[in-house]
C-alpha cells in the first residue's frame, strides 16, 4: 500500500508518499480500506518531530479516518467486510489502509456519506470526553472554547448548544466569528481586541464560564483560571501557548474550580472504547437528526498531505481539513 511517511521531522515537505508493507489485523482489530482521513495539530507536532507514536501504534500521522472493512481480525464482532465505518486511531489514517481495533470503530451517521466521515472521529470523542464525560457541562451553564472555527471548536459549539449551554468563543476575525454565530455560538469575542477574561464576565454577569476548553496551554492559564466561574472546570486539550505556565492556587481554591489536561492518543484501549461508546450513543443520534454536523474546510488528495499541513499551520480554515484517497 502507500502511506505518507516522515523520513526525518522538519517542514511540511518531509511529507513523503510512498509505498509501505501492507498492515495484517491481530486479535480483536479490523483492517480498513481507508477512503478519507483528516488532518489534526497532533500530526503537525509529530511531523516536527515532537509527538511520536505510542508504542504498538502505526509509525505514519492520522488520528482518524473513514473507510471500509476489508477484513476482521480474530475476535472481532458486531462488524461485516464491505461496513462502512469510521474510527479513531492512534496513527496511520494517512494511508490506504490501516488496522484499528474494533472498539474505536463508529458506523457511518445517516445522512453522511463515507468520506465526510473521517472528520467526525477524533473531534467528537475529543469534545465529548472532555466537555461532558470529564467537566460535566449541563444544560443553561456557559462553555468558553478558545478557537472557535478549528475543528475541535466547530463541534463544542454544536454539541454544547444540542444540551441546552450557552456558548462563548474566542477567534482572530470577524470573519470567524460570524462563522462561530451562524453555529450557535452566543458570545463572540476577538481575541486580537478584546480581554476574553473581561468579555465573559460582562456577558455573564462577572458570574464567570463554567467550563472552559482550551487548546492553548501555558499563554492562558492564568487567564482562564481568572474568567472560570465558582465551581468552574479547565479542561486543556492543547499546547499551542506553550507547556509550562503559572497556576494561581489560591484563586483556585477560592473558586472551588478544577483543571483537567487529557489526550486521546496513548489512553489504553479499554478507555477508548468507552469514549467511542459514549460517543455513538449520545453524539451519533444529533448527527443522524441534523442537530450536528461535520463542518468541513476543504478535501486534498492525500498525497497532498503537505499542503493540507501548510494550511493548518497558517490558520485560515474553518473546521476539518481532509485527506482522500485518489
Amino acid at each position: 500500500m502507500y502511506a505518507i511517511t516522515i523520513p526525518e521531522p522538519g517542514g511540511p515537505e518531509q511529507l513523503v508518499w510512498a509505498e509501505v508493507p501492507d498492515p495484517e489485523p491481530g486479535e480483536g482489530e479490523v483492517l480498513l480500506e481507508v477512503v478519507a482521513g483528516a488532518v489534526n495539530r497532533a500530526d503537525i507536532m509529530q511531523r516536527q518531530g515532537h509527538y511520536d507514536p505510542p508504542p504498538g501504534a502505526s509509525p505514519y500521522p492520522g488520528l482518524e479516518c473513514s473507510g471500509r472493512i476489508a477484513a476482521l481480525g480474530p475476535g472481532v464482532s458486531g462488524w461485516a467486510v464491505g461496513d462502512e465505518v469510521c474510527a479513531l486511531l492512534s496513527g496511520g489514517g494517512y494511508a490506504e489502509k490501516v488496522v484499528v481495533p474494533a472498539g474505536q470503530l463508529l458506523p457511518v451517521p445517516t445522512g453522511l456519506d463515507v468520506r465526510q466521515a473521517a472528520a467526525l472521529p477524533e473531534v467528537t470523542c475529543t469534545v465529548w470526553s472532555n466537555v461532558f464525560m470529564v467537566s460535566h457541562l449541563r444544560p443553561g451553564e456557559t462553555l468558553l472554547v478558545h478557537g472557535g472555527t478549528s475543528g475541535i471548536g466547530t463541534m463544542a459549539i454544536q454539541l454544547a448548544k444540542a444540551v441546552g449551554a450557552r456558548v462563548a468563543v474566542t477567534a482572530g476575525t470577524r470573519e470567524k466569528l460570524d462563522t462561530c454565530a451562524g453555529l450557535g455560538a452566543d458570545i463572540l469575542i476577538n481575541y486580537r481586541e478584546q480581554d476574553f477574561v473581561e468579555e465573559i464576565g460582562r456577558a455573564t454577569d462577572g458570574a464567570g464560564a463554567d467550563v472552559i476548553l482550551d487548546n492553548m496551554g501555558a499563554k492562558y492559564l492564568d487567564r482562564n483560571v481568572r474568567a472560570l466561574a465558582v465551581n468552574g472546570r479547565l479542561a486543556i486539550i492543547g499546547l499551542q501557548g506553550g507547556v509550562k505556565g503559572e497556576l494561581n492556587i489560591g484563586m483556585l481554591l477560592g473558586k472551588r474550580a478544577a483543571v483537567s489536561a487529557t489526550s486521546l492518543r496513548a489512553r489504553p484501549l479499554g478507555e477508548k472504547a468507552a469514549i467511542v461508546a459514549a460517543v455513538r450513543e449520545h453524539v451519533w443520534p444529533l448527527i443522524e437528526g441534523g442537530d450536528v454536523r461535520p463542518v468541513i474546510d476543504r478535501e486534498l488528495p492525500m498525497s497532498r498531505a503537505a499542503e493540507a499541513h501548510r494550511v493548518l499551520e497558517e490558520s485560515g480554515h474553518v473546521g476539518k481539513v481532509l485527506l482522500v484517497r485518489e
